[in-house]
């Protein structure tokens, strides 16, 4: 069998759809179709079983699938590694988080880029929190892990890596710490806070004000030039500020509350880095990024 033979094969058994085999290895229905074909002649034997409604791996067919997997994986991770290793990949990645709780949640994608790259270290940095492009933009960090979107000219976006709900940060004595939830519209019912460096033109257009989904004015508070800073003034009255929800988890405190969003969209976290210094090792750390991706 042919390494794209095994490809084919192993796709099909894993998705057990013609179509959606086709799309992830970006060939036709048509070839994936006569490979199946031309394996299961070789082998001697049928390896699905076809159906209008669904395709099943036969007994043989799931032997094959458990023989091939690991096999072909550590094929292609000797690939990988050799690769690294003709195109430098070694060395030092110097990897910024503009919120350094994300770290923690993409813990499992730094582990698969530390075995996956055992002679590239990993360096993690937390960005400025006023404007978190600086350290990129000065070569301080290779790459940041920073909120999407990112359409900044000079800076190349890459793989999101982490998706999360919003929730509102209030004091413990305003009158939303004793709901369950709240909404985009309630945003317009008090002061929002926010970090120094203004809203980049692809998050809200200036001077243009800020407007819930109901079409009602956002008023904005003084901004702050660090996170701690931020929770001082939402503990103490001065207003309420938007945050992903793991805030709730690492920066707990006595005198705020992080009530959950009802209906609002995710937010996600995703790699940037600068056109100009895209080396191996930041190609490879996001290949790995984009192929981590559920």
């Amino acid at each position: 069998m042919e390494l794209r033979d095994i490809e084919i094969f192993l796709t099909l058994a894993d998705e057990l759809h013609f179509g959606r085999t086709a799309d992830r290895l970006h060939i036709s229905q048509a070839r994936v179709s006569q490979t199946i074909k031309q394996v299961e002649r070789r082998i001697g034997a049928p390896l699905f079983v076809r159906t209008s409604r669904r395709v099943q791996l036969t007994p043989i067919g799931k032997r094959l699938r458990d023989d091939l997997g690991p096999a072909y994986r550590a094929l292609h991770e000797g690939i990988e590694r050799a690769v690294a290793a003709g195109r430098g990949v070694g060395g030092v990645l110097r990897l910024g988080f503009e919120a350094p709780g994300v770290a923690d949640l993409v813990e499992d994608l730094l582990d698969r880029f530390r075995q996956r790259y055992p002679d590239t270290e990993l360096l993690i940095r937390e960005a400025d929190f006023a404007d978190p492009f600086a350290m990129l933009r000065s070569g301080e960090i290779d790459v940041l892990v920073t909120l999407l979107p990112a359409d900044e000219a000079d800076l190349t976006t890459g793989p999101a890596v982490y998706a999360e709900p919003m929730v509102l940060a209030v004091s413990s004595k305003h009158p939303f710490a004793r709901r369950e939830s709240v909404t985009l519209d309630d945003l317009a019912r008090d002061t929002v806070l926010r970090a120094a460096h203004p809203p980049e033109p692809y998050w809200v257009e200036e001077p243009r004000p800020w407007l819930t989904p109901a079409g009602h004015p956002v008023t904005r508070g003084k901004p702050f030039t660090t996170f701690q800073e931020l929770l001082a003034g939402i503990a103490t009255g001065a207003g309420i500020c938007p945050l992903a929800a793991h805030a709730r988890e690492y920066f707990s405190h006595p005198r705020i509350r992080f009530v959950p969003f009802a209906g609002s969209p995710d937010v996600e976290w995703g790699l940037v880095w600068p056109h100009s210094a895209e080396t191996a090792r930041v190609q490879a750390f996001a290949h790995l990024a984009s192929a981590s991706r559920p």
